[in-house]
């Protein structure tokens, strides 16, 4: 399991990292937990999936942290309970909402296509209209700052590169291999973020800072 932050210099770093057997609640709280001990504070948003596990940890061991629902992941669930013919046309719908500049209007696309799609895609709108304002959260934020926040895509990518280079060994002798050599990628990765360029300035975070948000 790895946490994926940015700093309030813009910059992405690697804030944890721990090797578990599954994805429980208890061991995600675990995680969390561990990370909080560590230093972790100041949060202010969690971006993840919707894992039962993820949810009822972050409420538990962040409570006043607002949630992100991840809008990839969230439009894929909804596409996924559309039938086939429909799935393009309702990713594009889902699309525009989620590029809304305001909540308001967001509220309105969402309400439009609940009306449109509720007869062909029932079960998907029932999954659009309970999993809406998680998926907004990041909407409160500047408009130049929510592409960087609004998905996991970000991690995502940095497990693919975790798969990638643990395929090459197959099977590790001990947990105690799997993290030196894991810990040792993910530093490199570190690396390579803290290397690139900031994804919001000083002065935006001061900004934000000093916002009604």
């Amino acid at each position: 399991m790895v946490a994926y932050g940015t700093n309030d210099d813009g910059k992405r770093e690697i804030l944890g990292f721990s090797a578990y057997r599954n994805e429980s609640r208890e061991i995600w709280k675990d995680f969390l937990t561990g990370l909080k001990k560590r230093g972790l504070c100041g949060l202010m948003m969690i971006t993840s999936d919707a894992h039962d596990g993820i949810i009822n940890a972050s409420r538990e061991v962040f409570p006043d942290v607002p949630w992100q629902r991840c809008q990839f992941h969230f439009s894929k669930n909804i596409a996924d309970k559309a039938p086939k013919k429909v799935q393009a046309g309702l990713r594009a719908e889902l699309q525009e909402m989620f590029n809304c500049k305001k909540i308001e209007d967001a509220r309105k696309k969402r309400d439009q296509v609940l009306a449109d799609y509720q007869e062909s895609a029932s079960s998907a709108m029932e999954c659009l209209d309970e999993g809406f304002e998680s998926a907004m959260t990041v909407m409160t934020l500047p408009e130049g700052m929510r592409r960087f926040f609004r998905t996991s895509n970000h991690i995502e990518r940095l497990n693919r590169e975790l798969k990638r280079r643990s395929g090459v060994i197959g099977i590790f002798p001990n947990e105690a291999s799997l993290i030196r050599l894991m810990g040792s990628v993910l530093m490199e990765q570190n690396s390579i973020s803290q290397a690139r360029k900031a994804i919001f300035s000083k002065e935006s975070y001061q900004n934000l800072l000093k916002s009604d948000v």
